[in-house]
């Protein structure tokens, strides 16, 4: 009898994972994939070593040396991570691994969580490294052993691309056996191998060239691609991932007569595809982001001559962005074979609600720190920013750049150099100074780039999960470790003007900041303060304030701060403080009139 449980699917990839006997698994935190390596962590029982690494491109290098050992691997980061981690990851393609490991990057389609909509399948493409990519969770699970058997058959990292659907999809996951893996960790010297130097890479380079028809072969027989001959209808829909599940649907919706090919995996089953075309006049190929698939069948379709009409993003009939769903698709499929379809409108709700744009929490240190950084710094200086919750200081006018992980210090360096004369003020998380900011630091110091650099020090990587990080003094599973020295590390570095300040003391802060806008050359603030969710779920308890409402004259000074636990009575004309107030005190540490309080007990 089959053992079955309700599970996200990260973690019923983390499970996955398990069953097909990982042995290292390392990552960095990045909605929507940051659930795997905490559910892993959070096991009591386990056999595998699991870290939360400094940022993406260690986390591979991480997996790839473990790897190398024979032992099985696993790498997981968002896309945009990707990026960070391409430099091991081409390289990588052409050394290969002994034992089975796989990359673990999801996809983010709509960016609901991201600041791009990028498609790692791309990179598939651009490694020669195989992709999977899943439909449902269930098949997100089943995957991962197959991939680690794939990747040790032709000795090279595989792929695996799940979507923000399928990560953060919730289904019944029928579990599979665990896999006894023995293999121990045993390095083999092998520097014709393990160095790539040009000289082993131009060796290289033919022999990953070279395993590509296996791996196709491979993977046209694989169970994740399906085929299904309607002998009487000439048209056909291809369809990949999650897309193919929308495409289904909608395909039964319409009761539409066609052939349907499903593609789970990359390269392209091209035989497969050969066989629709003997069948098909007219083709739609639907798929998330970018046209791979597409593009590829109409390669196949000219290589063979054949004169099958291949549509999908080309001509509009599918989104180049944002997520696909069955009406897009039923949509698609009328327009490409003349179908009249109807697609409901959604309605507009009869009730206006008030707009609610993303905001920091309640008492987020974050707030009384870009309250005082505005003071000092003024509405004209420049504001480069960097990836975390502290984006949303767009809001307290404290955000003019955002770029990616690690970019706020580079990017303020570079707007220094170009010669703007008003004062610049960088901000940066904590984890994200971790990530990449470092190297920002140092070029800032070596290149004399005359900028304040804040580092917003909440004690914890707040935005995808609250994961540890080096500063906290815990690993991933929470053994005590080696706290790093924020202060001696950044003057370790060259910085001279290092102060730390606590930012819920506003006046304090408003006098660090004024050094460090005085100071000749990169001044480093660091404002330390625990993020107000993690505090509370330490059983940390301040004192909430109250409006004393004859004091207040209703000049909405603290309204204006943004603070969602502070409201404004439009019939009394005064500011209310609700029940989301956790005690931080800036709303009484600006109020001009003593009218905010601290409630008695």
């Amino acid at each position: 009898m089959s053992t079955r449980e309700y599970m996200l699917g990260n973690v019923a990839i983390a499970r996955g994972i398990v069953e097909g006997g990982g042995k290292v698994i390392s990552g960095y935190p990045g909605t929507p994939s940051s659930e795997i390596v905490d559910t892993l962590s959070a096991m009591k029982e386990r056999d595998f070593y699991v870290e939360w690494s400094v940022n993406e491109k260690v986390a591979m290098e991480v997996a790839a040396g473990a790897a190398m050992t024979g032992v099985r691997s696993v790498v997981t980061m968002k896309h945009v991570g990707l990026n960070v981690a391409a430099d091991p990851l081409m390289t990588l393609a052409y050394m290969g691994v002994k034992g089975g490991m796989i990359i673990i990057v999801a996809d983010d389609p709509a960016c609901h969580s991201s600041q791009n909509e990028q498609d790692t399948r791309k990179y598939s493409e651009f490694s020669l490294m195989p992709c999977l990519d899943p439909s449902t969770p269930q098949e997100a699970k089943d995957m991962i052993p197959y991939a680690f058997e794939l990747s040790e058959k032709f000795e090279i990292p595989v792929i695996f691309r799940p979507t923000t659907r399928i990560s953060h999809g919730k289904s019944e996951i029928e579990l599979g056996t665990i896999t006894d893996h023995k293999a121990e960790a045993k390095f083999e010297k092998d520097t014709s191998r393990w160095v790539m130097v040009p000289a082993n890479a131009v060796i290289r380079h033919p022999h990953l060239l070279g395993i590509q028809e296996g791996i196709m072969e491979e993977l046209e027989n694989s169970p994740w691609n399906e085929l299904t001959i309607n002998e009487n209808s000439k048209i056909g829909v291809i369809a990949s991932g999650l897309a193919s599940v929308y495409a289904k649907e909608a395909m039964e919706e319409l009761g539409l007569e066609a052939s349907f090919l499903k593609i789970g995996a990359y390269p392209v089953p091209e035989g497969l595809i050969k066989k629709m075309y003997e069948q098909c006049e007219t083709v739609l190929v639907i798929e998330e982001l970018e046209p791979i698939v597409e593009d590829r069948c109409k390669v196949i379709a000219k290589d063979i001559e054949s004169p099958v009409k291949i549509l999908g993003k080309t001509g509009g009939y599918v989104p180049r962005v944002s997520e696909l769903n069955i009406d897009k698709c039923t949509k698609a499929m009328g327009e490409a074979f003349g179908i009249e379809v109807d697609v409901p409108e959604i309605a507009e709700p009869e009730l206006e609600l008030p707009p609610r744009p993303p905001a920091l929490c309640a008492g987020c240190s974050h707030r009384a720190t870009y309250h005082a950084m505005l003071k000092v710094f003024g509405k004209r200086a420049v504001f480069p920013s960097d990836i975390g919750c502290y984006t949303l200081g767009v809001q307290n006018g404290t955000v003019d750049t955002t770029l990616c992980m690690g970019g706020s210090i580079t990017v303020a360096s570079g707007i220094y150099d170009a010669g703007e004369k008003q004062p610049i003020c960088c901000s940066i998380g904590d984890s994200t100074f971790f990530h990449t900011g470092i190297n920002g630091l140092l070029n800032a110091v070596y290149n004399k780039s005359n900028i304040t650099i804040t580092i917003l020090d909440n004690r914890i990587t707040a935005m995808t999960g609250h994961q540890p990080n080096p500063g906290m003094g815990l690993t991933s599973t929470g053994e005590p470790t080696k706290e790093i020295d924020m202060e001696l590390l950044c003057r370790g570095l060259g910085a001279e003007f290092v102060e730390t300040v606590d930012p819920y003391d506003v006046k304090a802060t408003e006098e660090v900041f004024k050094r460090a806008k005085d100071f000749e050359g990169p001044a480093v603030v660091i404002t330390r303060q625990a993020c107000v969710i993690h505090a509370r779920r330490a059983g940390v308890r301040r004192v909430p304030f109250k409006v004393d409402t004859e004091k207040c004259i209703g000049c909405r000074m603290c309204v204006n701060l943004g603070c969602p636990a502070i409201e404004f009575d439009k019939e009394t004309k005064k500011a209310h403080i609700n029940a989301m107030c956790t005690g931080c005190g800036l709303c009484s540490a600006t109020c001009k009139f003593d009218a905010i309080v601290e409630v008695q007990k």
